[in-house]
């Protein structure tokens, strides 16, 4: 059986002789000791050399001290457990730190061998708790989510083909902008349509095609956003998704849905990805060019963040073509994208362009499958197991 691999921690203080002497202190014990002389770096390192269990910082350093050090490793790496090292004259402000929240432990100096060793241990420990939940949430209630869409978008192709394309949008800015933490916003894209099963297939033909509505029509499509928090309000821990798809209509500068003070950075990251996204997709969908679609983007002044849209820019501008195949129904494989909109003869949309080919959405194929208007071959994207989200 192979061996596990140590927990990694990152010790962090502006004095050498003391980060190799923590080294020594540690080389018999069960880690993985990595250093950082700054704070700086030890970000730098946060963000790019892997995950660590548990960071542990001086409190007295220039340019940026401990607590600081801190807090901003808590936004790059949440999962990674903070333990402050500090002396008696700072005991004050290392203890509001611990309850302010953005400290685990604090650690006086100097500190012996067998203590610093128990506190790490309990450190992490605490870090394989937040990792083990966090894992269990991403994949069961995600599994879950999947499993609810891939049923609703038998039901509704038209809106359930549309949430996977947004999906798949910004799942493409989390990886290209390095987002860590990002199973909610991905969660928040697959569920942003769910609001649409309220709408006849009628109405919903015409809000995606840009059509005019009548009033009532109207009226049911800006109800959307409270339908979604009504259905999905009861499911536990779904709150930061909630409030993701509460301002997935809000402008940048802060005008648009709802009505309230939240503007630029305030707005949550994934609502302001999910917003340049949709509206990507409502332009995409009518056949223009990709250039003419991101200049009427960014024609639309305070509408987006403009981090975000520049960087969907750059991806298209950057990604390689699509492997695309015309294949006869036989050939279609789940994890395959519909790369067209298959209707039936009487022209009712059955599968939406950008839906992923699921076990479930080949039965009813197979199922309707004289009743499709005579489609030999379909177009399809194929992409290979590396490639999917």
């Amino acid at each position: 059986m192979a061996e596990c691999a140590k927990p990694r921690v990152l010790f962090v203080d502006d004095e050498p002789e003391l980060l190799a002497a923590l080294v020594r202190t540690l080389r018999s014990e069960h880690f993985e000791v990595s250093t950082a002389a700054s704070g700086a770096a030890a970000l730098e390192m946060l963000r790019h050399s892997g995950a660590y269990a548990v960071i542990v910082s001086d409190l007295r350093m220039p340019e940026m001290d401990g607590v600081s050090l801190l807090r901003r490793a808590r936004k790059v790496a949440p999962d990674t457990v903070r333990v402050l090292f500090t002396g008696q004259p700072d005991l004050e402000r290392a203890i509001a730190a611990v309850n302010e929240g953005e400290i685990f432990r604090f650690v006086t100096k100097p500190c012996s061998r067998v203590p610093l060793a128990l506190l790490l241990k309990s450190a992490v420990e605490q870090h394989q708790l937040l990792t083990a939940e966090r894992v269990l949430l991403e994949h069961t209630l995600r599994g879950s989510i999947q499993a609810l869409t891939d049923v609703l978008g038998l039901a509704n192709p038209v809106a359930f083909g549309r949430a996977n394309r947004l999906r798949q949008v910004v799942s493409e800015l989390i990886s290209f902008l390095g987002i860590s933490v990002s199973w909610h916003i991905e969660v928040a894209a697959m569920l942003s349509q769910i609001g649409c099963v309220t709408l006849s297939p009628m109405t919903l033909e015409k809000v995606y095609g840009r059509e005019a509505l009548s009033a009532e029509e109207e009226e049911a499509v800006r109800r959307l956003p409270f339908v979604a928090e009504e259905v999905l309000g009861n499911i536990p821990r779904l709150e930061p998704v909630l409030e993701i798809l509460r301002y997935q209509e809000k402008n940048f500068d802060g005008t648009g849905v709802p009505c309230d003070h939240i503007a630029g950075e305030a707005i949550p990251w994934g609502a302001r990805a999910l917003k340049v996204a949709l509206d990507f997709d409502m332009l995409e969908s009518e056949g223009i060019s990709m250039s003419l679609v991101f200049d009427t983007l960014r024609g639309r002044a305070g509408w987006y963040d403009p981090v975000i849209l520049e960087a969907l820019a750059e991806i298209h501008k950057g990604c390689q073509r699509a492997d695309v195949r015309e294949l006869p129904l036989s050939g279609l494989r789940p994890g395959m994208i519909f790369a067209q909109d298959l209707k039936t003869e009487r022209g009712t949309l059955f599968v939406a362009r950008g839906q992923e080919v699921t076990a479930g959405l080949l039965e009813k194929l197979r199922n309707f499958a004289t009743h499709l208007h005579g489609e030999e071959a379909i177009r399809v994207v194929v992409r290979s197991f590396a490639e999917r989200p």
